[in-house]
């Protein structure tokens, strides 16, 4: 027996090798770790369970049966993270590049299964070269297996994608159909087609960190998430993200400890907004005063800033925040602002997190770079989004809500389900001068009448006081009870629950 248990340790260890010492040691000198260094680091200490760890290819074309690692370039397992269950896979990059052959991908099936059967999330590490091309057709159909789990298990369970090197060609597509997706700077880039296709096809001379790198997927085509400096900062991050999300669509969203009280009156709140209209705050301030301890997990931080987006908690309980930002833009909304809030709305939505929403918005950004660019679709994705959503609705005006945006952002309207404003809301089809100088026109070269009218304009509609009156708007409160406001609403809410209308599914305008 002894020497049986002799051999599978000796398995065991070369499997943990993956590529071998000097591949490990080409890994570190990138500044990346290895796929179990990555795994270790995400999951709890001694919480990891292998599967598949002496998986080989089946490959006998151009000389691959002479070359074959245990494990065939991903490591695949699960474990927990703080305690609660997840399953994970890591491409190695030291084995075959981390390219996907048909072993390969059934190892990815294997744990994207497990995950959907058992309701836990599932996270992705990549840091591959694309497909194994001496396969061929089969490693094609691999990635197929993959991407249609990935179908599958959208809106049952979480699914986070972390790009921690190259990951290119079909790899891009199941990142691309996961709920979230983070990058590492300088290290890690993502693209259907290297520098040197795009060179060949249209004579464009880029880098990989040009075509695909953090920067530019974080700031303008906004595929990733968030981006954060080295493996061991996103790997950390992760751990915190997870604790933010529930195991699934029907577990609710997670509750933890909290030591921030949720009767907490805040003073500060009510100079927050400046007696300027058009003077900028920062609404991060806010969401940092309500939330439990001023704990908030940003995402996509760094696209489309003049709307906020990200996780917080209220008594302990995960909230979905989404926030004008006055700081940029005055808190327009753009198309991409748009497009932003609406996804984030929709996985809320799809796992039972309860929507905060701050609204402090002009309305629409104008101009025909927007209308070109489809600003009607992209702000009816928004719209559609909170009208469909059945999750509890809390929503605060804190100051401008002008035009079809107001309707937009979580109105009693569209199903708001408790709607505050402080008393330096301002809820109107415009603001007072443009207002004024369409119903007076013939008033317009009248200094003085003009000056009147747009007194009488403010003191008419500039206040949350005629929405009050007519019932959109519950209640106007005092800024420094937003907290408790808030937390009492959010409690009463709890057992909210919608019957909606029979359907396959809505024809969200993508």
């Amino acid at each position: 027996m002894k020497h049986i248990l002799d051999e599978l340790e000796q398995r065991r260890a070369g499997a943990r090798l993956g590529g071998g010492e000097k591949r490990i040691e080409a890994q570190h000198k990138r500044g990346k770790l290895t796929a179990r260094e990555r795994i270790e680091l995400l999951l709890d200490t001694g919480s990891f369970e292998e599967f598949d760890s002496f998986v080989q290819h089946r490959c006998t074309d151009f000389g691959m049966e002479k070359t074959k690692i245990s494990g065939d370039g991903v490591v695949t397992g699960w474990g927990t993270v703080n305690g609660r269950q997840v399953f994970v896979f890591a491409k190695d990059f030291t084995v075959f590049g981390g390219s996907l052959s048909e072993a390969h991908a059934a190892k990815i099936t294997k744990i994207q299964d497990l995950a959907l059967k058992t309701r836990a999330p599932i996270i992705g590490l990549f840091d591959a070269g694309g497909a194994r091309i001496q396969e061929g057709v089969a490693a094609l159909g691999g990635y197929g297996e993959v991407f249609k789990r990935n179908v599958l298990a959208s809106g049952v369970i979480p699914q986070i994608s972390v790009i921690m090197g190259p990951c290119a060609g079909g790899d891009v597509y199941s990142p691309a159909m996961t709920d979230f997706i983070f990058m590492v700077r300088d290290t890690s880039y993502m693209f259907v087609t290297g520098p040197e296709v795009v060179k060949t096809v249209t004579n464009e001379t880029v880098t990989s960190e040009e075509l695909g790198g953090a920067k530019v997927h974080t700031t303008r085509s906004s595929v990733a998430d968030g981006a954060y400096d080295n493996d061991v900062e996103c790997l950390l991050q992760m751990r915190r993200l997870i604790d933010f999300l529930p195991e699934n669509n029907q577990s609710g969203a997670p509750s933890w400890p909290s030591f921030d009280d949720g009767e907490r009156i805040d003073a500060s709140l009510d100079t927050l907004v400046p007696d300027n209209p058009n003077k900028p705050y920062d609404m991060k301030e806010l969401i940092g005063k309500v939330v439990d301890e001023g704990d908030f997990f940003e995402i996509q931080e760094a696209f489309a800033r003049n709307i906020v987006t990200g996780f917080g908690r209220v008594e302990g309980r995960t909230v979905g925040i989404v926030a004008n930002q006055p700081m940029v833009l005055a808190g327009v909304l753009d198309a991409d602002a748009s497009r932003k809030a609406a996804r984030f709305v929709r996985f809320c939505d799809a796992f039972e997190i309860p929507i905060l929403t701050f609204v402090d918005v002009p309305g629409f950004l104008p101009g025909t770079a927007q209308e070109y660019g489809g600003l009607i679709k992209h702000g009816a994705k928004l719209l559609f989004a909170y009208s469909e959503a059945t999750v509890p609705l809390v929503t605060v005006i804190t100051r401008k809500a002008f035009g079809g945006a107001y309707d937009v952002m979580a109105s009693k309207h569209i199903g708001g389900d408790v709607n505050y404003a402080w008393p330096t809301a301002q809820i109107a089809v415009m603001g007072a001068k443009g207002a004024v100088e369409i119903i007076f026109r013939a008033d317009i070269d009248d200094p003085e009448k003009i000056a009147a009218r747009t007194k009488e304009y403010e003191q008419r509609f500039l206040s949350p006081f005629v929405a009050a009156e007519r019932g959109y708007i519950d209640e106007v409160i005092t800024p420094r009870s937003t907290r408790k406001r808030i937390a009492r609403a959010l409690a009463m809410l709890a057992s909210k629950r919608i019957e909606a209308p029979m359907k396959k599914h809505d024809n969200l305008p993508l």
